[in-house]
């Protein structure tokens, strides 16, 4: 009897156990089907949405963000064009029938191809050409096309935000999903389900520092829906959302120059630029007119595990000779050493095993004569004389400790926005590393050990000291504008926080600078047709391959009445062979000199020394 009591015990349990494990099956189904469609999971997934993508067929035609574009008007981001689209069920609607010749006829295109594109097409597709250039088509082409009415087969109007041969592309970065960053910098829109987990945004570059005034509009997409067999559904076949708005998105002017941009990349190229950067800067305003980095990428299929995307520009790097320039401005400007006082290079400092590049020695040498011809020997006598806590000032005074790209302390609803994603500050001491320990002291002066520096920041430091010592805070963007061209905001020029070196000092650099050109490591710039002052620098990468070398540039030119300054770094170069980064200076020189106001296209330097 109590056996059996046990037994439908056990079986009643059973019974309230399945009819629990049902009830919470039939709530969740309910929650998932009827109760929460739209915001399932915390990561705010549309079911309803999901499920109609399942069935549909997209393309985006405009990403519905703002313009990126140069100082004088031409976007970055994509111009529009007239294109043919092709939808995968376009296949079917083709099948028996000429429309796939007339097509060909129409668009100038074999045959042969359009149906291989069409037999590989898994996704919505835009016609290109062979070497991945978009086939534009003129407004009777679109007509005769749209004539044909082929389900899946359409010409519109369309603007890639990125072009295959598109140029400063570091600059303008890219664009991709990441729901972890929607949600961490914008938390009332997520909150809202106004951004959720398809939602795209900037990653790097312009695209990622002024995303919140990119971000715009709804983008405008082209949509078929489709039965499971691939065939457009009666009455929702295709869907076609272009949204309209006078003021928005927000444009973005910057200061770049399309011309130089695409002048320097063409000679990065030409050179064989593999791994570096050349920044330009306009030598009155400091504003960038054009920034290459090397290797380059593709905005539209990022590695963002690789670093191929990071803007080498604003990356810090061991300087070399270059920071010369600093112990130069420190002694000058303290009254430590003259531009004629002697110093004696043996080739060897005679412990530290510090040496000089020239083995025999450079001699006896005057101060400006150690500077042109980048004498270590003489450069550790003179920092001895300044000492490591000067050299550190007179580095923050010319804007190497500094992030130099334009700040702003509160602009809307950013706080200490920047204009520049991802740049770094530069270094001159480790933390904790003895400012008056002579062998970090001479190490430091010839810009090796824990310094390290930007390209970025050593070509705004040309500019301060051709300014007359200030420096001051670099921009890339100039104004945000509306849609309709109006002025949203307007950003100035802004001089850094920082106490620069005084005139005079300034004027003596820069004749040292021309020394070397005319006398010292510079000299094959001689022959440029503008007169160039500048420094070289080559820097021990500090990796494991030590015959290897960052090879640097800083200069600008003309002399006498300054145009540009330039900073060019070729990283991780053999320590034989050619200088490349002197090369790039001379090519960017050459063609920097050919372009005027009017011009449309400055012209490529000779490809011989």
């Amino acid at each position: 009897m109590q056996l059996e009591r046990r037994l439908k015990r056990r079986h009643f349990l059973v019974l309230m156990g399945m009819t629990l494990v049902w009830i919470g099956l039939i709530t969740r189904l309910w929650w998932i089907q009827i109760g929460a469609p739209h915001r399932f999971t915390k990561r705010n997934i549309d079911l309803v949405k999901n499920a109609v993508k399942q069935r549909q067929q997209s393309i985006v035609l405009h990403s519905g963000r703002g313009d990126i574009r140069d100082r004088n008007g031409y976007a970055f981001t994509g111009e529009e064009h007239r294109a043919l689209i092709l939808f995968p069920l376009a296949r079917g609607a083709l099948a028996g029938t000429d429309g796939l010749s007339r097509l060909a006829a129409i668009v100038s295109q074999p045959v042969e191809r359009l149906a291989e594109v069409m037999e590989k097409a898994k996704a919505p597709l835009l016609l290109r050409k062979e070497d991945g250039k978009l086939i534009v088509l003129n407004e009777r082409q679109a007509e005769q096309i749209n004539a044909l009415d082929i389900p899946g087969v359409v010409a519109l109007a369309v603007t890639e935000r990125y072009r295959p041969d598109e140029v400063a592309k570091h600059v303008i970065g890219f664009i991709n999903q990441n729901p972890n960053l929607v949600e961490s910098l914008y938390p009332e829109e997520w909150a809202s389900g106004k951004m959720n987990a398809d939602s795209t945004i900037g990653a790097s570059g312009l695209e990622r520092s002024f995303d919140r005034f990119l971000q715009g509009v709804e983008p405008s997409i082209l949509s078929y829906y489709v039965d499971g067999q691939g065939k457009p559904l009666r009455g929702l076949d295709i869907r076609y959302s272009k949204q309209e708005n006078e003021y928005y998105p927000l444009a973005l002017t910057t200061t770049l120059d399309i011309h130089i941009q695409r002048s320097m990349e063409q000679i990065s190229d030409e050179v064989g630029l593999k791994q570096g950067s050349i920044v330009v800067l306009d030598a009155q305003t400091g504003d960038i007119r054009s920034m290459v980095s090397r290797p380059t990428f593709d905005q539209t299929k990022v590695d963002v595990r690789g670093d191929d995307w990071k803007n080498r520009a604003v990356k810090q790097l061991p300087p070399g000779s270059i920071f010369k320039t600093v112990v130069a401005a420190a002694a000058l400007a303290e009254g430590l050493v003259s531009p004629t006082e002697r110093f004696t290079c043996t080739g060897e400092y005679g412990k530290y095993h510090f040496s000089c590049w020239k083995k025999e020695g450079h001699g006896s040498v005057t101060m400006d004569e150690a500077y042109a011809q980048s004498c270590n020997i003489a450069f550790a006598q003179i920092a001895n004389r300044v000492g490591g806590e000067k050299l550190e000032e007179y580095a923050k005074r010319l804007g190497l400790s500094e992030q130099v790209g334009h700040a702003t302390a509160h602009l809307f609803k950013l706080d200490g926005f920047r204009q520049i994603e991802g740049e770094d500050r530069g270094a001159i001491f480790a933390q904790g590393v003895s400012r008056r320990d002579e062998g970090v002291l001479i190490q430091t002066a010839i810009g090796q050990r824990d310094v390290r520096v930007t390209p970025l920041q050593a070509a705004n430091m040309v500019v301060s000291i051709l300014r007359g010592g200030q420096p001051a805070q670099v921009r890339v963007v100039n104004e945000i504008a509306y849609r309709n061209g109006q002025t949203f905001h307007r950003f100035p020029m802004q001089v850094l926080p920082v106490q620069g070196i005084d005139y005079v000092t300034a004027s003596k650099l820069r004749k040292l600078m021309r020394k070397v050109v005319t006398e010292g490591t510079g000299q094959l710039l001689g022959g440029a047709p503008w007169e160039v002052a500048g420094k070289t620098g080559t820097a021990q990468t500090g990796g494991a391959n030590q015959s290897q070398n960052h090879l640097w540039f800083i200069g600008y030119a003309p002399y006498d009445e300054p145009q540009y300054a330039l900073c060019v770094v070729a990283e991780n170069q053999p320590s034989w062979g050619g200088n490349q980064a002197t090369e790039l200076f001379r090519r960017a020189i050459d063609a920097l000199s050919g372009q005027t106001a009017q011009s449309s296209q400055p012209r490529a330097g000779n490809s011989q020394e």
